[in-house]
């Protein structure tokens, strides 16, 4: 477990949800990965990340999905792709990435609480 925080910690990240609505290979990753277009919503907007998720997912499963992601860490330059947003997932058994996601659709864009 990692230190303990306080919840004003907490509020610092913000996490969001968005949709994916575009996602292909990103074959110049050193480790296998995908890159993604996720619709934030009207006042975040579209925003690029890149996504070691290419065991459990295809681009053509992910696209439509609503996904986790932090929004306001500082842009990371991923080779040629410049990734704005941080996409969660949990590790399963093996270490490949399951993403994080809503179990019901709710607006893009919405924090998490």
């Amino acid at each position: 477990m990692a230190e303990e925080i306080t919840y004003a910690d907490f509020e610092r990240v913000d996490i969001r949800v968005g949709t994916i609505v575009e996602a292909s290979p990103f074959p110049e990753a050193r480790k296998p990965a995908f890159k993604l277009l996720i619709d934030f919503g009207p006042e975040i907007g579209l925003k690029k990340s890149s996504a070691q998720i290419t065991v459990h997912y295809t681009p053509e499963s992910l696209v439509g999905r609503q996904v986790l992601g932090v929004v306001n860490f500082p842009p990371r330059q991923i080779g040629p792709v410049r990734s704005e947003v941080l996409t969660l997932g949990f590790e399963d058994e093996a270490g490949a990435i399951v993403l994080a996601a809503t179990d019901k659709p709710v607006a893009n864009g919405k924090k998490l609480m």
